[in-house]
């Protein structure tokens, strides 16, 4: 019991660390709402609950050790990355000529699955998700552990992440209510592009 709560305390740890899915949340949720907020959460548990079942399963250590396709997967992200921040400062240069009604339609997704999709692609072509939980898993576990075992583990990992997002929804959803102003969306967007283009340069760097 004890190991398994130091595994908790460590999964809250790395859940509160600022990363591209935190980001994606927040901008999600101050531009579009919680609703919209919650829908980008959702797709980020699925992706992190596929990611932690190929763990589990012996999968996600073949995708890892083998380089071309973990090459692949790792492009894959950064691509991905520097698309939503393509996105967002492209959203935040189209607000220069718009009021503040038409702000809100050009900063995020109408539809609630677009904001799911995005948070689940978000997730998913993340590769240090699944290397993770490759690589700390067998430390709590032990190298013979069960499927159930390592099942639990990772889905325990993916309900702390969540939980987490929920509160950051929870938070960023008051504020949302006080950052109306064209000026405020535009800094929010221009710096959400900034830093996921960050994490997408960092990601190739990492990758070539």
């Amino acid at each position: 019991m004890t190991q398994y709560l130091s595994f908790v305390a460590l999964a809250l740890v790395l859940a509160l660390a600022p990363g591209p899915d935190s980001l994606l949340t927040l901008r999600s949720t101050l531009l579009g709402g919680r609703r919209r907020g919650v829908w980008t959460i959702a797709g980020i548990t699925v992706a992190n609950i596929v990611q932690g079942t190929l763990a589990a399963s012996g999968l996600g250590a073949i995708l890892v050790h083998a380089e071309t396709i973990f090459r692949v997967i790792k492009w894959a992200g950064a691509a991905y990355l520097a698309y939503l921040g393509f996105l967002a400062i492209r959203a935040a240069w189209r607000m220069r000529s718009v009021d503040a009604a038409d702000a809100g339609r050009l900063a995020t997704p109408r539809r609630p699955w677009v904001a799911a999709r995005q948070g689940f692609l978000c997730n998913i072509t993340n590769p240090k998700v699944l290397a993770f939980n490759i690589a700390v898993l067998p430390q709590f576990v032990g190298e013979h552990a069960s499927a159930a075992t390592l099942l639990t583990y990772a889905f325990t990992l993916a309900a702390v992440g969540t939980l987490v997002l929920l509160a950051l929804v929870a938070i960023a959803g008051v504020a949302s209510r006080v950052l109306q102003r064209l000026t405020v969306r535009r800094s929010i967007e221009g710096a959400t592009g900034a830093v996921m283009l960050g994490f997408a340069t960092a990601l190739a760097v990492e990758s070539s």
